[in-house]
């Protein structure tokens, strides 16, 4: 999708929807993006110009919305009522639900509770329009507030220097999970910069957008006019045209731009699929592989004595394949001899369940560029359920998964999608035979990783990994996981837990969007002032029920697994299957007072946190949820935009009720003192 935003521009200058749109289509931009929801002749407008449109649902998310809910309630009613009149037409996209929430009324109202309002009206959106596409258009500074139901996740972003655009793009495929990525706004101040400057700056950012594999790019914004909170905005020149619509440099840069194709590998490949009684399933997976860019490379099938037609299937449909034929020994060495087999420099496997992208090969080979880099591999990715039972065993615990030290290495590639050097290979002596379903690859990766190998992780070679088509065949599964591990603790018991569970030291990928959660760490920096706002959870978010077959039934079943799932590991690997008892917690709660202060635009919450240090407040560290502490109290401050010029500034303290009391009479009694000192 390449995208521009357009409007909301002061009425009385606006320009004929139907110019404007033929010089954005001319300009090579397929969709527009609003910041509001549109009325029938934008919309047929934008048909005519063959132009696509997600909408943008404008409301009061400003304010405390959640202790105001006449807030949400009325943009919920607002955003039904258009659907019900729009969503049929056949230029509309989809909508974004909102943009960019403010990070302080965030951490005021609770990260996970403004979430779930975000969620909440996706879920509206898709129940009205299931057809459409639905996202929130997050930033840097609410990282973790991805709503979990999006369709894909929006991020704006405004960083300046290419290789810091490039390796956030890269965490964001992470914060993403399975969906795609949008880059929802990119744009430069040609005010504050130059023309030319801006040109630059968005000819690079749509190269380096394409070849980290965004799903779309959105340029901010189409004209250099723009009307916010009722008032022109003259100070901001974002545009590829003028005010009086003049095209600017960057309007030529966006016209001829044409992405670059993905290089032709630089390595020899040898993709290696072992198989046991796969007739019902390989073909899919070795015609998937004979579609693949970066020819050419070697196919090698090890059939791990199979008793169905899998042999006599691959001769018969894929002569040019290497067709080895084993007794049964098990994955292991069936991988093992797959790999003495092979020619190639790199060794990349798959299962015969998975279907790799077209471009597998040639995103791994990016990996191999890198010399340090020993192995490399992306997500293993559950097609689109069909049905119930698919939607509840894609959602469950338990899935194989890579586990990421940072964005782009991993400590743990599963045998699915990994792909290395023979030389490594060799090196650490292959698979381990003793694991003969399952296991192999964790231990795989550990003697790799112990033997000093760097692992590389490459977000776009993903494979579709078929996952098991019912919940006998998955709870079957998981007690073979168990099994496993219990060969995997006796052989690396430094990797264990006390408990028997593994213990990573990165991130489990779970292929749910990275949100905020119980037990998530987010680090605000201090006085939640960082500009990039991450968070840290060791177990990633699970996929979500597709909203498709999102029912009672569906949800009582995935809780089910959830509990099913865990003890048939221990059960397999301990013969246990209660998990240990969580210590309680004997925190005493500590008062809260809350309170605001009514102001302009002028009285933003620096205002008061400058003031409150130099009382002697003191920040608290980055990762905390409140702002400034003092002799055992804390403090948390919000700002509300109330309307033009109006603000009301919210506190909450904690401690003890007199101590709250007086620095709210403190703070309002001496606001006019403040700044004749000029705090």
């Amino acid at each position: 999708m390449k995208a521009v935003t357009y409007g909301p521009f002061p009425p009385e200058k606006a320009f004929p929807l139907s110019d404007d749109f033929a010089k954005i289509r001319a300009a090579g931009f397929d969709t527009v993006r609003l910041f509001e929801l549109p009325d029938s002749t934008l919309l047929d407008e934008a048909q005519r110009a063959g132009l696509m449109v997600f909408a943008g649902l404008r409301w009061n998310h400003y304010e405390d919305f959640l202790s105001k809910p006449a807030i949400l309630s009325s943009a919920r009613i607002h955003l039904a009522e258009w659907l019900e009149n729009h969503a049929a037409h056949p230029a509309l996209a989809g909508v974004y639900v909102g943009n960019e929430i403010p990070a302080d009324l965030v951490r005021w109202m609770g990260p996970a509770a403004v979430r779930e309002a975000v969620e909440g009206l996706i879920d509206l959106g898709k129940r009205i329009a299931p057809h459409l596409l639905f996202a929130y258009a997050n930033y840097p500074s609410t990282e973790y507030l991805e709503p979990g139901n999006a369709d894909f996740s929006a991020f704006n972003i405004y960083l300046e220097e290419k290789e810091n655009f490039a390796a956030y793009l890269r965490r964001l495929h992470n914060i993403a999970g399975d969906r795609p990525l949008v880059v929802s706004e990119f744009g430069m101040d040609s005010a504050r910069n130059s023309p030319e400057k801006q040109a630059e700056t968005l000819g690079w950012a749509l190269e380096i957008s394409h070849r980290e594999e965004t799903a779309g790019f959105t340029v901010y914004a189409w004209c250099d006019l723009w009307l916010n909170n009722g008032s022109e905005i003259l100070d901001w020149d974002f545009g590829l045209t003028t005010r009086d619509g003049r095209e600017k440099p960057a309007y030529l840069v966006c016209s001829n731009f044409h992405p670059s194709p993905p290089p032709q590998p630089t390595h020899s490949f040898s993709v290696i699929v072992c198989t046991r009684n796969g007739g019902k399933r390989i073909a899919s997976c070795l015609a998937a592989i004979a579609k693949m860019d970066g020819k050419p490379f070697e196919t090698i099938v090890v059939d791990d004595g199979s008793t169905d037609d899998t042999g006599a299937l691959i001769a018969g449909k894929f002569p040019d394949i290497r067709l080895i034929s084993i007794p049964t020994s098990g994955l292991s060495a069936a991988r093992n001899i797959g790999a003495d087999a092979a020619m190639g420099e790199i060794l990349a496997f798959t299962d015969d369940d998975c279907e790799p992208d077209h471009e597998w090969v040639v995103r791994l080979d990016r990996a191999f560029l890198d010399p340090d880099i020993s192995a490399a591999g992306g997500p293993n990715l559950p097609p689109p359920a069909c049905s119930e039972r698919e939607a509840v065993i894609r959602a469950a615990p338990g899935a194989p998964s890579h586990v990421l030290l940072d964005d782009t290495r991993a400590e743990h590639l599963p045998g699915c999608n990994i792909a290395v050097r023979s030389a490594a290979f060799a090196a650490v002596g292959g698979f381990d035979p003793a694991f003969r379903t399952a296991g192999d690859d964790v231990d795989f990766c550990w003697r790799l990783s112990d033997a000093g190998h760097r692992l590389g992780f490459v977000p776009g070679a993903f494979v579709w990994h078929w996952r098991r088509p019912s919940i006998v065949t998955f709870l079957k599964q998981q007690l073979g996981y168990g099994k496993a591990e219990k060969l995997l603790l006796a052989k690396h018991p430094e990797c264990f837990g006390k408990n028997g569970e593994a213990r990573w030291q990165g991130f489990v990928y779970g292929g749910g969007a990275v949100r905020v959660g119980d037990g998530s760490v987010i680090y605000h920096g201090a006085m939640g002032q960082a500009g990039y706002q991450s968070i840290m959870n060791r177990m990633l978010p699970l996929r979500p029920i597709d909203s498709a077959f999102r029912t009672p039934c569906s949800e009582f079943l995935l809780r089910l697994l959830h509990v099913l799932q865990p003890a048939a590991r221990r059960w397999a690997r301990s013969g246990g299957i209660l998990p240990p008892l969580p210590k309680p917690d004997f925190t005493e709660p500590k008062t809260i007072h809350e309170f605001g202060i009514p102001g302009d635009e002028m009285k933003f919450r620096d205002h008061y946190l400058q003031a409150l240090i130099t009382m002697g407040w003191q920040p608290c560290g980055e990762t905390s949820a409140w702002d400034l502490e003092k002799d055992g109290s804390h403090i948390l401050i919000a700002t509300e935009r109330c309307g033009p010029n109006l603000t009301r500034t919210l506190f909450r303290v904690s401690g003890e009720p007199s101590a709250a009391r007086f620095l709210e009479h403190n703070l309002k009694m001496n606001e006019p003192q403040m700044e004749a000192d000029g705090r």
